[in-house]
């Protein structure tokens, strides 16, 4: 095992995406790129270290005894000015939160070397030689400007999230990594009335069930079914596909290829290239492509996106509503769904939609460009009109869905929510 000190630096404009986790804990595969990396990297998570406002829930999400560390692992709050490094013992490795790839490159590091992202010159990983070092690197995210020969090594592709659609860039690499993990010691299954085809491996757990009339195809990837996963009669999945623990794909539901389905999920319609955090529901017929949605998201009957434009050409999106527009490099893009957002029956989300944390939609009008955090849109108050969810209402809601999956809304979760609306 590896010690490591894992920190999201703050520098990514991911959008709805980090508004409630850390960028590390964002679902880039069927596992959280925090998981992926403790995996593969087989890290020793010594401390987490993340922007001020995100220290509260994440500690929350990372509590004391978790990764097999007996005592209490600190989350340090990581900005420019501040930072530390609780422990140091030489090989001590740093990780960028927003790494997702590469890996093989993070285990070749020597000591005193820096892992750095060619195109936006950021760091990807380090070995620091001193504790004066990686204290350094904490504060200013960059690697040293003097520094011997060799110091620096560079990756030349992309390695790290600077988007929110950057998720769909190493979305094909992720799962298949996680895939092939996950399923590597997988015996085969015994399943009666199901079609199961190709070579890919198709790994079932003992704790979930899969229904007649299901269709496999792992021509193309493995699909794996984590703990407690339903497939109802007559869905399709086709690999590579995730479905997370203790979610649910409804009957007749097509899962196309690179799909992952976070926990505590519940699906149907036609869904592909997607990812789901975890506890949302798309529960009736409608397309989803090429789309990331957030924790306790609701997306009604009918709702429907567009993940291509009939022009063909590449898809422009901004990650927020005073962000710039930009260049996404994809000619499939479809949206990005905040945590705690819902959609009302048949609402139409077009192409390069990103909709923010908290919104509620119910507007007959597609839903275009961005939808601003926590937005109440109607017919008779559009997303453009600026009315948001009143904070009592807003919360009440929260604290009912939650507690349909049996959680609660914590203080942390509220005081951060209540910020971010400006409460």
């Amino acid at each position: 095992m590896q010690p490591a000190i894992v920190f999201d630096d703050g520098l990514g404009r991911l959008g709805p995406l980090t508004d409630l986790r850390a960028a590390f804990d964002i679902r880039t595969g069927a596992r959280t790129t925090l998981e992926r990396l403790r995996h593969e990297l087989r890290l020793d998570v010594r401390a987490l270290a993340v922007p001020a406002g995100l220290v509260d829930l994440t500690t929350e999400r990372h509590g004391a005894g978790a990764y097999g560390v007996a005592n209490t692992r600190p989350v340090l709050t990581c900005c420019k000015g501040g930072g530390g490094l609780p422990w140091f013992v030489p090989g001590l490795l740093l990780v960028n939160g927003r790494c997702v790839m590469p890996l093989r490159e993070i285990e070749r590091l020597d000591l005193g070397q820096y892992l750095v992202e060619a195109a936006s010159g950021q760091v990807i990983a380090a070995r620091p030689q001193t504790r004066d070092d990686g204290e350094r690197l904490l504060q200013s995210f960059s690697a040293p400007t003097e520094k011997a020969d060799g110091a620096c090594v560079v990756f030349d592709r992309p390695a790290l999230l600077h988007r929110p659609w950057h998720f769909r860039t190493f979305l094909e690499d992720a799962l298949s990594i996680d895939l092939v993990s996950m399923a590597s010691n997988a015996d085969e299954p015994q399943l009666r009335g199901v079609m199961a085809f190709g070579d890919a491996p198709l790994a079932i757990s003992e704790t979930s069930k899969v229904c007649p009339g299901v269709v496999f195809d792992c021509d193309n990837g493995s699909v794996v079914l984590d703990a407690g996963a339903v497939v109802r009669p007559g869905a399709v999945i086709v690999g590579p596909a995730y479905i997370g623990p203790s979610s649910t794909v409804m009957e007749r539901t097509l899962i196309k290829a690179y799909t992952s389905i976070g926990p505590h999920c519940k699906v149907a319609g036609e869904i592909g290239g997607v990812v789901f955090q975890g506890f949302a529901n798309k529960a009736h017929d409608g397309h989803l492509g090429d789309a990331f949605v957030g924790e306790w998201s609701n997306l009604g009957a009918g709702t429907t996106n567009s993940n291509l434009l009939n022009t063909y050409t590449e898809v422009l999106m901004r990650a927020g509503r005073d962000e710039p527009l930009e260049r996404t490099g994809r000619q499939f893009m479809g949206c990005i769904i905040g945590d705690h957002v819902k959609t009302a029956i048949c609402t139409r989300i077009m192409t390069g939609v990103t909709i923010g944390t908290g919104a509620m939609i119910a507007q007959t009008a597609a839903v275009t460009g961005v939808v601003p955090p926590f937005c109440w849109a109607t017919d008779d108050s559009p997303a453009s009109s600026g009315k948001t969810f009143r904070k009592d209402k807003f919360l009440e809601i929260a604290r009912t869905v939650l507690a349909r999956r049996k959680h609660t809304l914590s203080d942390a979760q509220a005081a951060r929510l209540i910020a971010l609306a400006g409460w």
